[in-house]
């Protein structure tokens, strides 16, 4: 399974739900005029795939929740590691998950779906 088809079923299950999100599409080729204007404006290596700006519904301490998402053979880089662990220090619910069905656990482990 591709990684694009994990991000494509957490972007139904996150809009059918209503939530405020957004998916950061920094792992896309593009040509080297382009990354390096994208650097200017600030798109910063490593931001996890999947941003939610509501408060998990089970966790309501938390401000937001951040998803990593890999398939199966996947594996979070350092960087990837590092924001990951900036957001959780700052009060987000953070992971990485595998595949379509470990996304849709933890989202309804958090409160955002059924």
């Amino acid at each position: 399974m591709r990684e694009e088809t994990i991000q494509e079923a957490v972007a139904r299950a996150l809009d059918h739900a209503g939530v405020r999100w957004c998916h950061v599409p920094n792992g896309e080729h593009r040509d080297m005029r382009t990354a390096r204007r994208l650097k200017r404006n600030g798109v910063k290596a490593g931001v996890p795939d999947v941003l939610i700006f509501e408060s998990p519904p089970n966790m309501p301490m938390a401000v937001g929740a951040a998803l990593e998402l890999k398939t199966e053979r996947g594996r979070a880089s350092r960087v990837q590691q590092d924001w990951l662990e900036a957001l959780r220090v700052n009060l987000w619910e953070v992971a990485v998950v595998y595949g379509v069905d470990e996304a849709a656990a933890k989202l309804r482990e958090w409160g955002y779906v059924e």
